[in-house]
């Protein structure tokens, strides 16, 4: 690049030396294509390649499944973790209500790390559930979706060469983001075990040996989420203290992503890491508006933690986002405030949503099973896991061109029976992919006639499979 630089510069100067300036223009313009001809499609494509940190820029199962809906429309879509009603009317109307407020700022920037309004709401919430008193403006921030949570808080405190602990199946940003800081995931997975009655999350458990192995003087953090996507299990108190201690004994970071705290089934209970003794100081805690209030495209979250922790976090947000949006924070802070208000009556739709799902969960459970399944009761969220090796010899998966055995399956039965549903091995590192792919994820937080018309076309599919 140098030397094609200086032959070009010495052509310029030939060229605008003397007389008939006119004719050497041209005669420049033509020096100067011949002389760019060297930055050639190939060394563009490399210096402009997209950087190492980024992987190869493999499309997420999210891309390629919602062009799945439009490619294949299917009649139900079980895929995506999102309710296809309504939210509760007043949490919408706090939205009109925020837009169309006297108060002009409240469709301005926003407090970077918050609305007060909305971070006061929030230490009221959580400060009773986790014995600490929560100090809103230093110890809360809101963040666009859980997912930028997650994002600061990795980003935050992973460095070059840190290891971090991702319990597999798993969210699937996790492993991109902890690759973006530099730091090297270490996978451990559930493996779910035999049972005597019906299969459920509650069999999906951790090896404590292998558990334990991972841990060493580069672990910086680990991630936990419970209650867990997508196999529902809600860790027990013998799991977390197992995790607090070692935690505690290597000094390592807690990531608790809990965004599921409301969806667990009686009489399951979650338990937050931040409780365990110890652990509130190495903890941060990761909620959503999204799963709290089922508005999904509101798309914020928020994270809390102790000060020194973070102070990390925000660092990353202020230098990212900045802020976020104005009249959707304030629309959540009084949908908070209400609920608050009626914190331990049957109403409290934070707790009452569990009960309203639950339904869904057992006709699902049961349509499944009725139609060739072996669906892994979850203990809490929205995501069901179905094994479907009875089926395997139902369905021709021979021509179907993708790798894994459950995105065969999932793209075929979408086809053949027009419901859509989520590939699990999507969920786990490569070296793991095997034991996800016998299952299929299935979303039930949709509307009862969504659920029953599934249920009907799995059925005329099996009726169908008989005849022939």
């Amino acid at each position: 690049m140098f030397k094609g630089g200086q032959r070009l510069f010495r052509s310029v100067s030939r060229c605008f030396c003397g007389r008939n300036n006119g004719v050497k223009l041209k005669t420049f313009n033509n020096v100067l294509k011949n002389q760019m001809n060297f930055t050639t499609a190939s060394a563009m494509s490399d210096k402009f390649k997209l950087p190492a940190r980024l992987g190869t820029g493999e499309k997420s199962v999210w891309v390629e499944y919602i062009q799945l809906v439009i490619d294949y429309k299917p009649k139900v879509n079980l895929g995506q973790g999102f309710p296809d009603y309504h939210p509760p009317c007043y949490v919408t109307n706090n939205l009109a209500a925020a837009a169309c407020d006297k108060n002009p700022l409240l469709n301005q920037y926003c407090r970077g790390f918050g609305l007060p309004r909305l971070v006061t709401a929030l230490s009221k919430l959580y400060s009773p559930l986790v014995c600490q008193k929560i100090n809103p403006q230093t110890q809360v921030l809101v963040t666009i979706g859980a997912y930028e949570s997650l994002f600061c808080t990795i980003l935050g405190h992973v460095d070059k060469g840190d290891e971090v602990i991702v319990i597999e199946p798993y969210f699937d940003c996790y492993e991109p983001m902890i690759i973006f800081a530099g730091g090297k995931p270490r996978f451990i997975p559930l493996r779910p075990q035999p049972s005597c009655g019906e299969p459920t999350s509650e069999n999906w458990v951790l090896d404590c040996k292998e558990l334990e192995s991972l841990f060493n003087c580069n672990t910086k953090m680990i991630i936990l989420n419970s209650p867990h996507n997508p196999t529902g299990k809600v860790f027990t108190m013998d799991e977390l203290e197992l995790i607090a201690c070692l935690c505690q004994k290597f000094n390592v970071l807690c990531l608790a992503d809990e965004v599921y705290e409301w969806l667990v089934f009686e009489p399951k209970k979650h338990i937050r890491m931040s409780t365990i003794p110890g652990m509130w100081e190495r903890t941060i805690s990761i909620g959503s508006a999204g799963k709290t209030f089922s508005v999904t495209g509101w798309k914020t979250g928020w994270a809390y933690g102790p000060e020194k922790l973070m102070k990390n976090l925000m660092t990353v947000h202020q230098n990212v986002v900045y802020t976020g949006i104005t009249p959707i924070e304030e629309a959540i802070a009084r949908s908070l405030e209400f609920e608050l208000s009626r914190r331990d009556t049957p109403e409290y739709y934070l707790t009452a949503l569990a009960r309203e799902i639950l339904p869904k969960r057992n006709f699902l459970a049961r349509s499944l099973k009725a139609n060739g399944f072996t669906p892994h009761i979850p203990d809490s969220g929205y995501f069901m896991m179905a094994d479907f090796t009875k089926l395997k010899n139902k369905i021709d998966l021979s021509k179907e061109p993708d790798k894994y055995l459950d995105y065969k399956f999932t793209k075929k039965w979408a086809k053949e029976t027009s419901v859509l549903t989520i590939p699990p091995s999507a969920f786990y590192s490569k070296n793991s992919k095997c034991l996800g792919e016998n299952f299929a994820r299935f979303c039930f937080i949709k509307k009862d006639e969504k659920l029953l018309l599934a249920d009907k076309l799995m059925k005329e599919w099996n009726k169908n499979r008989k005849k022939k």
